[in-house]
């Protein structure tokens, strides 16, 4: 199959299955006389695996390990069992940010019930006062994305 239909098997954008092709995640396809790329059962299959692991949010680097052992590791899943708890653990981490966001926005917009001016408006002061960490709750996030600080997150 060529790229559109893979794509349309797989419900995966073709700018996204190029990416995963130059990141080495997918093998790089079989080439036409006309140098189209034609695609088989093997890249439906490993596509989809891919996918069901960026639906749960893992990172690049985490499916290729994965992708490791699904592709015939001989090893012990001992590293997929600690790989999906680091993963339980940032996805946990996360929640219990987005919780304190989410209270942050609550108070935020606590500071503003009734229409006013933009200049009056208490959620503007609020945001130019600063007083919700939400700067250092970014911050925080980036430099445990998925669990290790300086770990590719995409």
């Amino acid at each position: 199959m060529k790229i559109g239909e893979l794509s349309a098997a797989t419900n995966t954008p073709v700018e996204t299955i190029r990416y995963y092709e130059r990141e080495r995640l997918l093998p790089a396809p079989a080439r036409t006389e006309g140098n189209f790329r034609v695609y088989g059962d093997g890249h439906v299959g490993r596509l989809g695996f891919i996918r069901a692991c960026r639906a749960l949010d893992m990172n690049l680097e985490e499916i290729r390990v994965l992708l490791r052992f699904r592709d015939g590791s001989h090893e012990d899943c001992s590293e997929v069992n600690a790989l999906l708890d680091e993963h339980v653990e940032h996805v946990e981490e996360r929640i219990r940010e987005l919780r304190a966001l989410s209270k942050d926005l609550r108070a935020l917009r606590e500071q503003c019930r009734e229409v006013s001016a933009a200049d009056q408006c208490g959620i503007m002061k609020g945001l130019d006062r600063g007083g919700f960490e939400a700067g250092q709750r970014s911050q925080s996030h980036v430099a445990h994305l998925h669990g290790k600080p300086g770990r590719k997150g995409t």
